[in-house]
């Protein structure tokens, strides 16, 4: 017998099982939304009487003079799989500026967090001494940083502005837009969005008009018989974002690397980095606008290097009616009609702040995290941050870099 005809009836085979298996998409009928904050002012209004340390009507607390939101949550707990998304909602009350911003989960396995902090009954660790300067930023024995579900950049002025700035649009787009919106997929740090948890949100404004936003959670989860999709654990390494005092411009990778000691489970498989970095400060030759190498190694191994750069941030042009405008010279060819060629001639051409490449963001965008796969095993291990041409902060160049890292691993 040839032995194409057993081979052929395999392919089909394979081809029948392989469509009748169910797709996860169209099998999550339950589905579930957590609206966590909306429309709820993110601004810095120093608070003398410390009353921002208690939760209003909304049960949201407003930390930091309130460039901080905090909100406890209940989570259901899905039997099944489970998609989980985040999404948020964000326009200008007044604030004009590109600010970092980060919406983040506070662990339960950290005996210190903020709402501690603010009110002083709790420190931060203190940090080795090669970190004494940036407390907060690594594990240690009773303190985690906290976890990002989004990191996010916010454009010049989109929604506050976008009646008001006809002039300044560029005839590519045809309008402001009212809002920026972002949608991620967080399902795997679904094993730390469970029973209650504090969601935050900080934005690096220093204007009484700030912003306002929305958050929430989206869950769907499967009505298939078992869960495709396993629970995930998750460790957090680092995270640099400086949302309160005595936390400050993390400009630290100027000078040294950054070191974490981890301990993975014995029963952890499929281990993997999350890592989320954007550059800034520094003006036009500063970490923001220059390109950095960023290494990660393992016990000295390295298994990531690149450099995070964004160069499409023209794209976001339409949620940014307050960027600064200005000419720039270039030669440009065009259709010369009469002599049906083309030609070519010296224009100035408009150009935005907001359309310059950065070290992995644009004013507008969301910052997803890279995911790198680790060849390792369970057990003890080093894992070393780098990014060796960063620059220090100087006068009122800011140079600093905002990283954050965790390890997320399937359980048994």
């Amino acid at each position: 017998m040839s032995i194409f005809k057993p081979l052929l009836i395999s392919i089909l085979v394979l081809s029948l099982f392989f469509s009748c298996q169910p797709n996860f998409n169209d099998a999550a009928d339950n589905k579930t939304q957590i609206q966590i904050f909306e429309k709820e002012a993110v601004k810095f209004i120093p608070d003398t009487s410390r009353k921002g340390l208690q939760a209003d009507k909304n049960g949201i607390i407003h930390l930091t003079d309130g460039r901080i939101i905090l909100k406890k949550l209940k989570i259901p707990d899905f039997k099944k799989a489970t998609k989980a998304e985040i999404n948020i909602i964000l326009k200008s009350a007044g604030d004009r500026w590109d600010k970092s911003g980060s919406c983040f989960i506070i662990s339960d396995t950290s005996s210190i967090d903020f709402i501690g902090i603010a009110n002083k009954t709790e420190e931060f660790p203190k940090p080795p001494e090669e970190l004494k300067e940036f407390p907060g930023i690594v594990p240690d024995k009773n303190y985690q940083p906290v976890i990002e579900l989004m990191r996010f950049m916010t454009p010049f002025g989109v929604g506050y502005y976008s009646d008001s700035m006809e002039l300044r649009k560029p005839v590519y787009i045809p309008h402001w837009e009212k809002e920026v919106n972002w949608t991620e997929d967080i399902s795997e740090l679904l094993g730390i969005l469970k029973k209650e948890v504090w969601i935050g949100v900080w934005i690096d404004t220093w204007t009484k008009e700030g912003y306002e936003i929305s958050v929430r959670l989206n869950f769907a989860e499967s009505n298939l018989p078992q869960n495709p999709l396993k629970p995930s654990n998750i460790l957090p390494l680092l995270n640099t974002v400086y949302y309160i005092s005595p936390q400050n411009y993390p400009d630290m990778f100027s000078r040294q690397n950054i070191k974490v000691q981890a301990d993975i489970p014995r029963s952890a498989k499929n281990i993997r980095l999350k890592y989320i970095v954007t550059g800034h400060g520094g003006h036009s030759e500063g970490d923001e606008f220059t390109k950095k190498r960023n290494i990660i190694s393992v016990d000295g191994k390295e298994v990531f290097s690149d450099i995070p750069w964004r160069d499409d941030c023209a794209n976001f042009r339409r949620y940014n009616p307050h960027s600064g405008v200005w000419f720039d010279t270039v030669a440009v060819e065009y259709i010369d009609w009469k002599e049906k060629k083309y030609k070519r001639k010296t224009i100035e051409e408009r150009i935005a702040s907001s359309d310059y490449s950065r070290s992995n963001w644009c004013p507008g965008s969301d910052v997803p995290p890279v995911n790198i796969p680790l060849d390792i095993l369970p057990g003890k291990h080093e894992f070393a941050f780098s990014i060796p041409d960063a620059q220090a902060i100087d006068g009122d160049k800011l140079n600093h870099w905002l990283v954050s890292a965790y390890l997320v691993w399937d359980a048994d």
